[in-house]
């Protein structure tokens, strides 16, 4: 089973993500290629697998979705590769957008991919994101600016419909949201 986690952003889906890591719920990471730069903190391999566009035409066989956004700061790429590993035995949680959960669920089979939504008021994930953006050495607020209004259309109500999200976990802390999540993800797992 994947447990795939997605939200707008700011929405805390990466601070969730670390936390379900952490525990003792056995999940395996499934962790997603990008072009983007690394910010602050960031580890490679652990929020994402940063590469080049090179690396990503050069595993093109491998590929099971990909996306570009059309940033303020050029074309940013995001991945998913198959290994070859993905589900033999194992539950993995992943992090993700909508259009890559529908991808994710195309290819492994709705049946084994449960959908995690984390969803937040706007104005507490707009706050979210000034704050993380002006830690950074080079805050990129149009950027920061250009995601949330995005992600209004991109995680739109018809949207969530279309893709079959029945849950959403409307929590306002990461303790409350991890407390309900992992009770879903220990009833799911095989």
């Amino acid at each position: 089973m994947i447990f795939y986690i997605m939200g707008k952003s700011a929405s805390g889906k990466d601070s969730l993500y670390k936390k379900i890591l952490s525990s003792d719920l056995n999940l395996n990471r499934f962790s997603i290629y990008t072009t983007r730069p690394k910010r602050e903190g960031e580890v490679d391999g652990r929020e994402y697998y940063f590469v080049d566009e090179k690396y990503l035409d050069d595993n093109k066989d491998k590929i099971i979705e990909k996306r570009v956004y059309h940033t303020v700061l050029g074309d940013w790429y995001y991945a998913t590769l198959d290994d070859g590993n993905i589900l033999k035995d194992k539950n993995y949680v992943a992090i993700g957008t909508l259009e890559s959960y529908n991808n994710i669920k195309k290819y492994f089979g709705e049946a084994n991919v449960f959908p995690i939504y984390i969803e937040v008021a706007y104005d507490i994930r707009r706050e979210r994101a000034l704050s993380r953006e002006g830690k950074q050495k080079v805050p990129k607020y149009d950027e920061m600016e250009r995601r949330l209004k995005a992600d209004e259309i991109d995680f739109s109500d018809e949207k969530l419909k279309e893709a079959n999200i029945v849950k959403r976990y409307k929590i306002n802390t990461l303790e409350e949201c991890y407390e309900e999540v992992t009770k879903d993800i220990k009833k799911m797992k095989v």
